[in-house]
């Protein structure tokens, strides 16, 4: 097979994942926004595939199909026309569910028959093209996930999404890891994506440059649900010299019971007792050593202060990062089913554990271009670089990111407030 032959392949494997992500779920669960920044898992279905069909199929000269999905499934790309407001995504209860699967069908169908088309003779622009389109699918599969868990956990009913024995079990077995420090020497170092060892990485990742460090520690693991506890009980979100203004604000607009961590639950009138969890699993009691997650940059910011510790930059973290890669086993990601954050496992002591995988990790640094930095051309530059504002950088993947979708060099970005991914926090400081 060629390259481009095996890329629309994976390009397609890829989509039969997104269904099996949705077969739990029932047609009335697809159709729900439970707020603005989330999307109905209908929707996610049909701009994946909008995507295709519009940046794919229409480029190689298929007609259009239907018109009103250019206006319905756009997400943000202003290059391509106006869109549906992204709030009232889930007021769209037409198309149905059905008629959203029969699209995705046929755009599928359109792709696989272009295995071996002359249309694909010169296909380096397609190629980039599909190549895009396979990462944005796996982006919106991790958006899938923590959409539907923010969807489930307003229902009183708590319904899971997925059982998984193999995830109690694997947080019971675990023991705390304790935490300990690797320090890195200082001085000039490269980040960004090296197009030399990756075939692929957005265009946020580049170019590839120097900056200079001091020298730092870091956390050898992610901050546990017990030590955030410990940060809670201890009045954390009572103690303004922890928070940044903005977060202090943030924070005194929400209900007591609220000051935890998303899907954290406490009792309003019963704070003493223990908090419990809603994970995709269902709801649980809380894990020492299980890492703390859905935390907004505000509160992860405020639990370094209390740690006596910082987040780290975006640069420490990367380098941190490149030197624990080679030695990184057992990811906890989406291929491994267990949906949620996994106790350190301590398979190497070595270099900082958990740099991929569990939890996003929230950084010190702001969202903006890296020196030299160029958008794509066309509505594709709309993709990462209008965004850099008003945005802090998490890095190293999560529980619900596909497989091999997380690397060193990805930059992933949301608002200060954000809670509702998976992220988390992982201590630094000066050595």
């Amino acid at each position: 097979m060629s390259d481009l032959a095996l890329l629309l392949a994976h390009v397609l494997r890829t989509r039969k994942k997104t269904e099996q992500l949705v077969a739990p779920l029932s047609a009335e669960d697809m159709v729900v926004q439970s707020m603005p920044d989330a999307s109905p898992a209908k929707w996610h279905l049909a701009h994946t595939t909008w995507f295709l069909d519009r940046f794919v199929l229409r480029a190689l000269g298929s007609p259009a199909g239907e018109a009103s999905y250019d206006y319905l499934f756009n997400s943000y790309y202003d290059a391509v026309g106006p869109r549906h407001p992204r709030h009232a995504r889930g007021l769209l209860t037409r198309p149905s569910v059905e008629e959203v699967l029969a699209y995705r069908r046929a755009v599928d169908a359109r792709l696989a028959d272009l295995e071996g088309s002359p249309r694909l003779a010169d296909g380096t622009a397609i190629a980039a093209a599909l190549e895009l389109a396979a990462h944005h699918e796996e982006q919106h599969q991790e958006l899938l996930l923590t959409d539907v868990k923010h969807l489930f956990a307003q229902n009183p009913l708590l319904p899971a999404y997925a059982s998984h024995a193999a995830a109690r079990t694997a947080l019971d077995a675990a023991p705390a890891e304790p935490l300990a420090w690797h320090v890195f020497d200082g001085g000039v170092k490269s980040i960004g994506h090296d197009p030399v060892r990756a075939t692929f990485a957005f265009d946020n990742e580049a170019p590839r440059h120097k900056v200079y460090l001091a020298r730092f520690a870091i956390a050898s693991r992610l901050v546990t649900e017990r030590e955030y506890l410990a940060f809670v009980d201890d009045g954390g979100y009572e103690r303004p010299e922890l928070w940044l203004s903005e977060g202090w604000t943030w924070m005194r607009a929400r209900a007591p019971e609220q000051r935890a961590p998303a899907y954290w639950h406490r009792s309003a009138t019963a704070m003493s007792e223990p908090a419990r969890v809603f994970t995709l699993h269902g709801p649980r009691e809380l894990v020492a050593s299980a890492p703390v997650c859905h935390v907004s940059y505000y509160e992860a910011d405020a639990y370094a202060r209390w740690a006596g510790a910082r987040l780290p930059t975006e640069a420490e973290w990367e380098v941190a990062a490149e030197a624990s890669a080679a030695a990184a086993r057992d990811v906890n990601d989406l291929e491994t089913g267990h949906l949620h954050p996994l106790p350190a496992r301590g398979t190497s002591r070595a270099t900082p554990m958990q740099m991929l995988g569990d939890a996003w990790e929230w950084t010190a640094s702001a969202y903006a271009p890296y020196p030299g930095f160029r958008p794509l051309e066309g509505a594709f530059g709309e993709y990462n670089g209008k965004f850099m504002v008003n945005q802090m950088v998490l890095r190293g993947g999560s529980c619900v990111t596909p497989r091999g979708h997380a690397r060193t060099t990805y930059r992933n970005f949301f608002p200060p407030s954000a809670t509702w991914q998976f992220s988390g926090i992982r201590l630094a400081r000066d050595a």
